[in-house]
């Protein structure tokens, strides 16, 4: 029996590999078919060619992430829950994302959530065969009482992994909305979401391993959806994170600069108004720019949502170029 040629499947994988094979992001990409010989310039410059595509695959799904944002937004100001669901890297996005909205949002930690198949322990570590258990799905959105209000984002570069797809099924039966975000044309997932979210990222430099670029599409798109949403929500002023917690000294410094920036308050004079105002930003500047106690200033801004601009509408106005430069003027 003759010996089999390089490349050559070593058995008989069926139909569920021939058809995974022929996903964009398992095509070996012509552009880097002699890989292995180039020089670690060649490399580079190679990857970076490719990477600056996935900025044009984004844009052109910008209808569908701005429909996404929005929907997320009304569900989030209805007291939902926005989910990411997803397995290896696509689960690992998913949970780095909903990890950075308490820090720079000030949101409850169970208001954005992710959800990675395996468990926690796979965010450090493969944990071989867990995206392909779909009844795990079920059994981790079920714990965390899954609703009709909540948003379900299933991540899934393929569009087919049975732990996501499960996910997804089950949201919808809950009358959770569902969204999809993969990075190949007529995806499965699609017939069980109510959105899909698809920027074609093209063939892999090395085949198949979509951290690389589908990674990176992914990681735009989630951004996209965590930070427009929030924006709809009122935790921004302007491009300043007015809503930030103030967790570490990187923060309490970033605080101040904002507090200052906005009120013409001098660093230190910021940061005694900071202290009164128990580190609330949103409440330093309301108690600046009206002249309001603490706890007035928190009764505006829980009358206006939260939405520090509406809260002033009547009040002071802040400086029309504040945003251009969150270096404060310095008085002291």
């Amino acid at each position: 029996m003759g010996g089999k040629t390089l490349g050559e499947s070593s058995g008989n994988c069926g139909e569920s590999m021939s058809d995974l094979g022929r996903l964009t992001t398992e095509t070996p990409n012509p552009a880097s078919e002699r890989l292995d010989e180039l020089s670690p310039l060649e490399i580079v410059l190679l990857m970076n060619a490719e990477d600056a595509k996935v900025a044009a695959a984004v844009a052109s799904e910008a209808k569908h992430i701005a429909q996404a944002i929005e929907l997320i937004a009304d569900r989030l100001a209805q007291g939902g829950r926005l989910i990411y669901v997803g397995a290896g890297t696509s689960g690992r996005l998913g949970v780095l994302d909903a990890t950075e909205c308490p820090p720079t949002f000030n949101t409850p930690p169970e208001m954005v959530v992710g959800v990675i198949a395996g468990g926690p322990q796979a965010m450090f570590q493969s944990v071989e065969g867990a995206e392909d258990i779909g009844p795990a799905a079920v059994e981790d959105l079920w714990q965390l009482k899954l609703s009709e209000k909540d948003v379900v984002v299933g991540i899934a570069t393929s569009g087919r992994t049975p732990y996501v797809l499960a996910a997804l099924r089950f949201a919808r039966q809950v009358g959770a909305y569902t969204i999809g975000i993969t990075c190949n044309e007529g995806a499965e997932l699609a017939k069980d979401c109510d959105l899909v979210i698809a920027p074609i990222v093209g063939p892999e430099v090395l085949a198949g391993s979509t951290r690389l670029k589908a990674g990176t599409a992914t990681k735009m798109v989630l951004n996209m959806l965590s930070t427009g949403a929030m924006v709809r929500l009122g935790k921004t002023y302007g491009n300043l994170m007015v809503d930030l917690r103030a967790t570490n000294s990187k923060l309490m410094d970033r605080a101040r600069r904002i507090v200052a920036t906005l009120t013409g308050l001098s660093r230190d004079e910021a940061e005694r108004l900071l202290e009164r105002c128990n580190g609330e930003v949103k409440t330093a500047i309301v108690v600046h720019q009206l002249g309001l106690t603490p706890e007035e200033a928190r009764q505006r801004l829980a009358s206006c949502g939260g939405r520090l601009r509406q809260a002033l509408q009547s009040g002071s106005h802040l400086p029309r170029s504040t945003t251009e430069n969150i270096e404060p003027r310095d008085n002291s």
